[in-house]
């Protein structure tokens, strides 16, 4: 009895042990870890099972019974900072770098402008190229195919890159200007006219600041795209800046590089207000129809396919409005001597109202052929059909390069949106959202309560 006594005691002491050792609390991963309540004092248990079930428990291969208890912690970033959720940029719970239309945001958005215009118009420099001289020559290159088949095989393919230094000069400044101006003459504008009448008249408004804005642009550009047209359309003339400035100037002097200053706005003005105007509205419809959720809940990778999109969008619009001021600005360019008023008589409105009257007379004889009637004669007021159909010809070579245009004006404006709204991201510049009904427009319409 003796020895069973001390055998007992010996148990009673272990098991003791071990249940104040599986009473103690465990953390682990922000889980609290707690084992199950030892038996009351009160029940009775026999020796060996609960001697046996107390190492169970403190084996370190078992799996512990344990009660799980959630603890909301709050997320730590590496640097000891509360973790939030990246939504749209300029919201509220990110901080700008800068106040809207401050110097420092203006100086931003023609460093944007930098970047988007000088770097998509000298990546596209051997469209742009074929497109000229397919404006300018048209019997000798007939199409974009040809016309890259042509220059390769007289040139090689470094011919292909001809007058990118001018480009990227010239589209810089204008960029610079272009959306710096934009922002600048925006906010003045709206400031003018006030918040209701902003939403009001708001695509006048987008109108009015591109229009002022390209006007300072393209006294930016002319030089540089004087130069350019030059060298790719002038076989001989000059392979590289360098070049060709001194030869013009000694042979037509200051006026040389800003003879197309007219020409340009009659092109980049169009198409600018078409651009900003078109690409502001669209960006407001898409968000209100196409997106299904608000701009304030979307991504920045999210805003900016929308960027993309809306500015492909408004380039088509660009290049249909602005080609035929292109064909006049390349063929001013390519011939020296020539006037912009010499170009206009040339492929001009009576053009246009030749080919129109041509294609008319065409469908009148096709008709009367077909009935059996006989074909209308023109007469002194409408003029001979021979030179409807010259004129017709004339007119069609103002269009020539519409579909390089297209291609080439489309993809280059949705890069430069898309690259001037990833440069606000990327300085937390201020992005507004788009515009909305101001509270005092919608008591005085009676919309709300």
């Amino acid at each position: 009895m003796c020895v069973a006594s001390v055998r007992f005691q010996e148990f009673q002491e272990y098991s003791d042990v071990i249940r104040s050792l599986s009473g103690r609390s465990q953390r682990s991963g922000g889980a609290i870890l707690r084992h199950e309540q030892t038996p009351p004092a009160g029940r009775t248990t026999t020796m060996y099972p609960t001697a046996l079930t107390q190492l169970a428990r403190g084996n370190p291969f078992s799996a512990p019974l344990f009660n799980l208890q959630k603890v909301e912690e709050p997320r730590e970033s590496l640097h000891g900072q509360k973790t939030r959720r990246l939504a749209a940029a300029a919201t509220a719970d990110e901080e700008n770098s800068c106040e809207f239309g401050s110097s420092k945001y203006y100086a931003l958005c023609g460093f944007g402008g930098i970047l988007s215009c000088g770097i998509t118009h000298t990546a596209v420099v051997p469209l742009d190229l074929v497109k000229c001289r397919l404006q300018v020559d048209p019997d000798k290159y007939k199409s974009i195919g040809r016309g890259f088949s042509i220059t390769v095989k007289e040139d090689g393919v470094r011919g292909l890159a001809k007058g990118w230094a001018p480009t990227f000069i010239g589209y810089s400044m204008q960029g610079l200007c272009k959306f710096g101006f934009y922002e600048m003459f925006k906010i003045f504008y709206s400031e003018q006219i006030g918040e209701e009448n902003t939403y009001l008249w708001r695509t006048s408004l987008y109108l009015a600041a591109s229009a002022s804005a390209e006007f300072f642009a393209d006294i930016a550009l002319a030089p540089m795209e004087a130069v350019k047209v030059r060298i790719q359309t002038q076989p001989g003339f000059a392979n590289t800046l360098r070049e060709a400035v001194p030869k013009m100037f000694r042979e037509e002097g200051i006026w040389a590089f800003y003879k197309g200053v007219v020409p340009l706005w009659m092109r980049q003005i169009p198409y600018t207000m078409m651009k900003f105007s078109c690409f502001e509205r669209t960006v407001e419809l898409l968000y209100k129809y196409a997106v299904p959720k608000p701009r304030s809940e979307c991504s920045k990778s999210e805003q900016l396919v929308v960027t993309f999109v809306a500015g492909y969008i408004a380039g088509v619009f660009c290049a249909i409005v602005s080609h035929p001021a292109d064909s006049v600005v390349s063929v001013l360019n390519k011939e020296s001597g020539s006037t912009a008023m010499g170009v206009l008589r040339k492929l001009g409105p009576k053009v246009l109202l030749s080919s129109f009257l041509a294609v008319q007379l065409e469908v009148l004889e096709s008709l009367a052929c077909e009935n059996s009637l006989p074909v209308p004669q023109p007469n002194r007021i409408t003029g001979s059909p021979v030179l409807y159909r010259q004129g017709a010809s004339s007119a069609a070579s103002v269009w020539k390069g519409l579909v390089a245009r297209i291609i080439m004006i489309g993809t280059l404006t949705a890069l430069q949106w898309f690259i001037y709204d990833s440069v606000k991201v990327y300085f937390r510049l201020p992005r507004p959202p788009p515009p909305e009904m101001p509270e005092s427009l919608k008591k005085k319409l009676g919309l709300t309560e």
